[in-house]
């Protein structure tokens, strides 16, 4: 039996008119659910910026200047723990913020947000458990290793931190001055245990520690503390721990300091910021290291 050739339109209608008539759509009255958050480890996988030189070139950065030149078989190696603020958080730091830059009519340094990127991306804050220090290429694996044995052997847990005063604090060069909240000491003392295992490792690599105190010609040297100079003999370095919120390359006058030491802060005094891992930053890699769970 021949087969019988239809339209494109006949054969449409047919199959339209074959079929039950459709029922109109329900509305759903179920909200759909939201996303779920982003891993943690998803943003160590954008951690670094695209390198558009590899010389140091400061207009390409603001004006700031690389502390540790580029050099061939070097690795810069950072330690810290990491936060990303949330909605209200970053609304109530970015109020800090402005209160705490320029004034009309007054020539105060620029200052330099730290919560978003140039082109608007949130950017991430952090509490350093090292200086910017060197590594060789055959140390990384090594440090790493040596790094993530001690954190697991030293069975600290994750624990928050609550802000508490806001003032300026310059790098070690005194290149860049940063605008920075500084911790109460947490429960179970983990930001100076952290601190400990970060520098007893590091020493192991003949790279130097943060904060420590250290013998210079029979004379101890000073670290800075809240804005004060201060000889520590302890092990308690508390006072020094900071979460950086904005930077300046001018050094803040006495007006501009006090103008942040009058700043409102009872906002921030009610925030809890978490850490469940140490973050070790070799180059452009970004290896997470978990603490302990909290029961």
């Amino acid at each position: 039996m021949p087969l019988v050739q239809y339209s494109d339109s006949e054969s449409d209608s047919e199959s339209r008119s074959s079929l039950p008539p459709a029922k109109k759509p329900r509305h759903n009255i179920n909200p759909v659910p939201s996303l779920p958050p982003l891993p943690a480890s998803f943003h160590s996988l954008y951690a670094s910026s695209t390198r558009v030189s590899v010389q140091d070139d400061p207009s390409l950065h603001g004006g700031r200047t690389r502390v540790i030149p580029h050099v061939e078989g070097n690795w810069p190696t950072h330690l810290y723990l990491e936060w990303y603020p949330g909605k209200d958080e970053l609304s109530l730091l970015a109020d800090v913020i402005s209160k705490s830059g320029n004034v009309p009519d007054e020539k105060a340094p620029t200052v330099h947000s730290l919560l978003h990127s140039d082109l608007g991306a949130q950017l991430p804050l952090h509490i350093s458990l090292s200086r910017p220090v060197i590594l060789r290429t055959k140390q990384r694996v090594l440090f790493t290793e040596a790094l993530q044995k001690a954190i697991h052997d030293s069975h600290v847990l994750s624990f928050d931190v609550q802000p508490d005063t806001l003032y300026w604090s310059s790098n070690y060069e005194k290149t860049r001055w940063f605008l920075v909240l500084g911790v109460q000491r947490p429960s179970h003392d983990g930001l100076n245990r952290l601190l400990k295992l970060s520098n007893d490792t590091l020493a192991r690599f003949g790279q130097p520690p943060l904060y420590a105190t250290a013998s210079t010609q029979g004379k101890q040297t000073s670290v800075s503390l809240r804005g004060k100079s201060s000889s520590l003999s302890g092990e308690d370095f508390s006072g020094c721990f900071h979460i950086s919120l904005a930077w300046s390359l001018s050094e803040p006058s006495l007006k501009e300091r006090e103008r942040v030491a009058g700043v409102d802060l009872r906002a921030l005094h009610e925030m809890r910021v978490g850490f469940d891992s140490v973050k070790a930053k070799i180059g452009n890699i970004v290896s997470s290291i978990p603490l302990g769970k909290r029961s």
